[in-house]
């Protein structure tokens, strides 16, 4: 047994050195956060880029080689194009979806990993490493049981939000600060913040961050916070 302790320290210490550097490449300001806090936090990952646009994506394409690049369809990029400038690169690609795209332009094209934007943490990160590690990594977008009790839970949150504080949520989900939503509501930053702690405490949350990721993951909130979004929008 003590022959063996060095054997195993010296794996570990080898895996720590292990690290898949990331380009993360998406319009939604939000979710690219908190992506980015989610990936940070783990020994394992380092983001090297974060793009809102293609042509940054492709300027960090050009920058680094052997990454993953994580990027959004959002940003409505020539896939083939995308694809052989990443195969020049020697990276290898994760595309995230929204929830009424269909994975098979991405399937063609030989993107590796594809991910949902309601995608929870412990899958991304699942997805990240297996693309990292060679393999691919599919996520499909209905039909899974977890998802029926995401739409359940934020069922449940948007029904016990009050109207004000659905339209804070809404708000939020778009970027706003405090003194922008104060402007909108036609209220003082004081009272949003005494709406933003009701917030917090039916959503589970502790700031702004995680509630606009919390809302977008429950497809039934998301669904609703958008809806007040856009009526808010016909009425200004």
């Amino acid at each position: 047994m003590g022959q063996l302790m060095p054997s195993l320290t010296g794996k570990r210490t080898h895996a720590k050195k292990l690290m898949n550097k990331i380009i993360l490449a998406d319009n939604q300001a939000i979710f690219r956060a908190g992506t980015a806090k989610i990936l940070a936090m783990e020994d394992d990952f380092r983001i090297i880029a974060q793009c809102p646009d293609s042509d940054r994506l492709y300027q960090a394409l050009d920058a680094f080689r052997g990454v993953v690049l994580m990027f959004a369809s959002t940003l409505k990029t020539d896939l083939k194009l995308l694809m052989e400038r990443i195969a020049s690169a020697g990276s290898r690609s994760i595309a995230i979806l929204e929830n009424n795209d269909s994975p098979l332009p991405f399937l063609a094209a030989g993107v590796e990993g594809l991910v949902y934007r309601n995608v929870s943490g412990p899958a991304m990160l699942d997805c990240a490493r297996r693309v990292a590690g060679g393999e691919r990594f599919h996520q499909t977008a209905t039909g899974a049981l977890d998802q029926i009790e995401e739409d359940a839970v934020g069922a449940r949150v948007r029904d016990r939000l009050t109207s004000k504080e659905m339209k804070i949520v809404a708000l939020i989900t778009q970027g706003c600060k405090n003194k922008e939503i104060a402007i909108k509501l036609g209220t003082t930053e004081q009272v949003v913040k005494n709406y933003l702690r009701s917030v917090y405490d039916k959503t589970g949350v502790s700031d702004r961050l995680e509630l606009a990721l919390f809302t977008m993951h429950h497809k039934m909130l998301a669904e609703a916070a958008a809806a007040v979004g856009d009526l808010m929008m016909q009425t200004v």
